[in-house]
């Protein structure tokens, strides 16, 4: 009996958590700095900004304590995505291209940003992307 109540208890967990199981994208975070290095948001250089995509719905933004900015909520589809960063300082456009994975769990993964505008640089830190504004 005690074989066959652990055999179901397995059995339950193992199917229960791939009908549940799902991963979401890793957040995109954004330095903006100028060509000093100097974060934008930190000297008051950047008071405003706002990122949409290509339906002009916008994106939820968090500022963190040491002002980088997260893209919330984006990466979760399979293919390409237009998005435009509108602020006081530039304007400039950017893809991310993702692609769903089965790792386990199902779930989308975010392969590659392209960043497109004139006088803008930018640098894949870790954990983060250095976007040169001035």
């Amino acid at each position: 009996m005690k074989k066959i109540f652990l055999f179901l208890l397995f059995t339950f967990l193992f199917t229960a958590c791939g009908d549940d199981c799902y991963n979401k994208p890793q957040p995109i975070a954004f330095e903006f700095v100028n060509v000093d290095d100097e974060n934008l948001i930190t000297n008051g250089t950047l008071t405003t900004f706002t990122i949409k995509d290509e339906n002009q719905s916008s994106i939820p933004l968090t500022t963190t304590s040491d002002d980088k900015v997260i893209l919330e909520n984006v990466g979760e589809y399979d293919g390409v995505k237009n998005y435009t960063f509108y602020s006081n300082v530039k304007v400039f456009d950017f893809s991310i291209h993702s692609s769903k994975f089965n790792a386990g769990c199902d779930g989308y993964q975010i392969n590659k940003l392209t960043f497109t505008g004139v006088g803008i640089d930018v640098t894949d830190e870790q954990g983060y992307y250095k976007v040169v504004l001035e």
